[in-house]
C-alpha cells in the first residue's frame, strides 16, 4: 500500500466523497476501522498483486513463467483469507472466488505481453489546475497499474479492473480515474498520454476487454474545478449519507451510519461505541 505524508487528493478519496460523503467522513476523517473486505475485493487485490509481479519481471527482463504468476496470486489470496477478514458474498464459498480469480489471471497471461514498460504501480504526485489556470494547493496522487510506451512513442496508461460485466463506452467516457492519470502524466512528463481500461470480466467464460478513455486538457481543468468544490465541502464539514442498494450493500460503516444524527462534527464527536461497532 502506498503511504504519502503530504496532503493530497486521489481518485479514491474524491470518488468516495461523491459516492457517499458520510462514508468519506467515517473512513478518512473519523478513521473508523473497516470490519473486513468482500471476496470480490480480495479477488481484485490478489489479481492486481499477481499482475504487478508479472509486469515487473517483464520490465526487468527476467523470466515470467505463468506458474510463478499464479503462485503470486495464490499467495496474495491466501494471505488475505488467512487474516480472517474476507467475507463471502452471493452465497458462494470463498474457494469459488479464488478459482475465478485464477481464471482471470490465466486470461490475462494468454494475451501478448506488454512491451516497453515504463512504470508498474509507481506513485506519481502532480499538481492540478482549475479552469482559470490556477493550481490547487493540494496536488493529486495516482498509482497507475501499468505505463508503457507504444510503437509510435506515445505513453499508454493501463488500468486493470476486475468486473462482473463489461464496461460501457459511457463509463469509460465519464470515469474520473483516467482524468486523474492523464493529468498526472501531462504535468509530470509533459506528454498527453492515452488511457485504457483492461477489464477482466468475471463471466462464466472469463474474457479481457480493452476500452480506451480519451482525455484532454479541458477534462483536467474540469477535474480541478470539481476537486476545489469537494475540498470546500469537506472543510465545511458537509457529510451526509447517500443511501442506495449499491452504496449500502456491504458498507463497513452501516451501523455508525444508522446512528448518525446530522449534527455538525464540531458539536458532536464520534460515538464512543462506533469504533467497537465498526469491528463487529
Amino acid at each position: 500500500m502506498t503511504v504519502v505524508a503530504r496532503p493530497h487528493w486521489s481518485y479514491s478519496s474524491v470518488s468516495q466523497y461523491l459516492k457517499c460523503p458520510l462514508q468519506y467522513y467515517f473512513e478518512r476523517v473519523a478513521k473508523l476501522p473497516r470490519k473486513g473486505v468482500t471476496d470480490a475485493q480480495a479477488l481484485g487485490s490478489a489479481v492486481h498483486s499477481a499482475l504487478a509481479a508479472y509486469h515487473r519481471e517483464l520490465q526487468s527482463g527476467g523470466p515470467t513463467p505463468a506458474e510463478a504468476v499464479r503462485h503470486a496470486y495464490l499467495d496474495s489470496w491466501d494471505g488475505q483469507v488467512g487474516d480472517g477478514r474476507v467475507v463471502a458474498s452471493g452465497g458462494k464459498p470463498l474457494g469459488a472466488s479464488r478459482d475465478r480469480g485464477m481464471a482471470l489471471v490465466d486470461v490475462y497471461l494468454e494475451q501478448p505481453p506488454p512491451r516497453t514498460i515504463v512504470a508498474v504501480e509507481s506513485p506519481m504526485m502532480a499538481p492540478i489546475a482549475d479552469s482559470r489556470g490556477d493550481y490547487l494547493e493540494k496536488p493529486v496522487l495516482v498509482v497507475a497499474d501499468l505505463v508503457t510506451r507504444r510503437e509510435d512513442g506515445s505513453l499508454l496508461i493501463t488500468e486493470i479492473k476486475t468486473s462482473g460485466r463489461a464496461y460501457s463506452e459511457s463509463e469509460a467516457a465519464t470515469s474520473l480515474q483516467p482524468t486523474f492519470y492523464g493529468n498526472a502524466l501531462h504535468e509530470s512528463a509533459g506528454e498527453e498520454p492515452a488511457v485504457e481500461f483492461a477489464v477482466l470480466v468475471k463471466t462464466k467464460v472469463p474474457r479481457l476487454q480493452r476500452i480506451e478513455a480519451v482525455r484532454t486538457t479541458s477534462d483536467y481543468r474540469r477535474l480541478g474545478d470539481l476537486i476545489k468544490v469537494v475540498e470546500r465541502a469537506v472543510d465545511a464539514e458537509i457529510f451526509y449519507p447517500v443511501e442506495s442498494p449499491l452504496n449500502c450493500s456491504g458498507c463497513p460503516f452501516h451501523r455508525p451510519c444508522r446512528e448518525w444524527t446530522g449534527r455538525s462534527t464540531r458539536d458532536e464527536t464520534i460515538h464512543p461505541r462506533h469504533e467497537e461497532i465498526a469491528r463487529c
